[in-house]
């Protein structure tokens, strides 16, 4: 059986069929994620936090994600993969597809994800211009984190709602194929997913996005530290990590997950 692709996930977003989404860093996560029906596996720089032990995601490498992506991909056989470009990994065109290629030809990522608004447009089209699929993310951006001041809520008020809206427009026009949108006020992760005809996933943004994302471990309360806010323990509820996994995608698939109170 052939890996899910881009036109199958345009297809779940025409059809209202919501894609669940997981970060993952092993072989042996991975194959869980698969069994139990998750649609896409990001393989995230948030390794960097609950792997490695870092404060933020910013120390995390290349090589360190190429390690990471390899061994999802080697534990998988349908699931989407997406790798993350780490910090400073793109910060001019030349460099991005280097990094993307390396990502992709060694990794094996079927697609990578950057940061960033209409600052990144020009590198996601020399990307995509050359056979790379994007991710791009909006909202709170982790890698930016001391730019931003914090990890806080994005376009809270009209200016930065009517950004992130015209972002996400942009970045579908310069050639993205999917959006992640993190840490945004519910009602406006709404209007962000109708505005574009590609994907919106969801993390901490609601329940209208197309799918929805959430580090591995926090849903699983293995994080060190508070669990995110729009997070939620699915070990707790069902006792075991392969029904925790399963309960995540059925819940997302039904609407039941992400509630009132995982939300914005």
């Amino acid at each position: 059986m052939s890996r899910l692709n881009l036109t199958r996930l345009r297809k779940m977003k025409a059809e209202g069929n919501k894609i669940a989404m997981l970060t993952a860093y092993d072989a042996s996560f991975s194959y869980v994620l698969e069994q139990a029906g998750v649609d896409v596996i990001l393989v995230g720089d948030s390794l960097g936090m609950v792997i490695q032990g870092q404060e933020s995601t910013l120390p995390v490498t290349i090589d360190d994600m190429v390690y990471h992506t390899a061994n999802v991909v080697r534990g998988t056989e349908t699931v989407f993969v997406i790798a993350d470009m780490p910090f400073m990994s793109y910060s001019n065109s030349e460099q991005a597809i280097a990094n993307a290629a390396i990502l992709m030809a060694e990794g094996g990522a079927q697609m990578v994800k950057l940061e960033g608004g209409a600052i990144v447009a020009d590198i996601i089209q020399q990307l995509t211009q050359r056979g790379i699929p994007v991710c791009a993310h909006l909202g709170l951006l982790p890698q930016s984190v001391n730019k931003l001041g914090g990890y806080r809520v994005q376009g809270r008020d009209d200016e930065g709602a009517t950004e992130l809206i015209a972002d996400a427009r942009l970045l579908e026009k310069s050639g993205a194929d999917l959006i992640v949108l993190e840490c945004v006020p519910a009602a406006l992760a709404s209007r962000i997913s109708q505005a574009v005809e590609i994907p919106v996933i969801g993390i901490g943004a609601g329940s209208d996005c197309d799918g929805q994302v959430l580090v591995l471990y926090d849903m699983l309360g293995l994080s060190i530290g508070k669990r995110p806010r729009f997070s939620h323990d699915f070990l707790a509820d069902t006792g075991a990590i392969p029904a925790a996994v399963t309960k995540y995608v059925q819940d997302v698939k039904s609407g039941q997950f992400p509630t009132s109170e995982q939300q914005y």
